[in-house]
Order: C-alpha cells, then structure tokens, then sequence
C-alpha cells in the first residue's frame, strides 16, 4: 500500500516552469509590439493610387477641414509648429514625421506645415493618404 500512494504522488505535474515561459512570452510579445498612434482627430484623406505604408512614425500632424492643427493629439498653432516638432524630434531623432491633411483643409496650410517641419530638421516627411 505504502508503495502505491508513494507512487501517486511522484505523478504530479509541476506547473511551474511552464507558467514561467508563458509569463516570458507574454512580455516579449508586449515589448515588441508595434503600437498604432492615431493623430486623435478625424481627418477625411484624399486617395492617391501611388501610396505606401509608412512605418514607423513618431509624430504625427492633422489639418483638419477646419483648418485647426493637431500634434500629437494637441492643438496647435501654425507659429508653434516647428517648435513643438523640435522638442518631439529631438526625443527621437530616427524617428519620421506624418502630415494628414484632410480633403476639405486648405493646401496653402498643409505646405506651411510641411515647411516648418522641414526646418524644423526632420529628413523623413509623409503625407497621409488612403490608398485608391
């Protein structure tokens, strides 16, 4: 008898290590994970046939059809473009820039935008599209 419970408990699973790598897992897939940033605001984007997918970009600009300027999510005067672009761009210097500028938003304002970012010293500039 002592024999056969002595057996019943050597059985048992321990699950433990499995717990273990699972946990690992989870947080190496949390890590790199690849995060979808939205600009926070709704802007209608004009097609284009000739768009690509942009990867890997750290700030994001909307024109709305109103023509308010949102940076990450924060509204933002014309003036204060380049300075903010700045201050983001030297948080991450690889980093790109998209401008998403709605149909209905003034072109004139999308390019003075565009040029404050550029002097702002970022190299990798997108404009947002939806592909046709």
């Amino acid at each position: 008898m002592r024999n056969h419970a002595q057996e019943e408990d050597d059985t048992e699973i321990n699950m433990t290590p499995m717990l273990d790598i699972v946990f690992i897992m989870l947080i190496f897939f949390i890590v790199t994970a690849v995060f979808v940033k939205e600009s926070g605001v709704e802007v209608k984007k004009p097609g284009a046939e000739s768009s690509r997918l942009q990867k890997q970009v750290s700030i994001l600009i909307a024109v709305t059809a109103d023509n308010k300027i949102f940076i990450n999510r924060e509204d933002t005067d014309i003036d204060a473009v380049r300075t903010a672009v700045e201050k983001l761009h030297t948080e991450n210097p690889k980093g790109s820039v998209s401008i998403q500028g709605d149909e209905e938003s003034d072109a004139v304002l999308v390019m003075k935008v565009y040029d404050a970012v550029r002097n702002a010293g970022v190299e990798v500039i997108s404009i947002g599209t939806e592909r046709k």
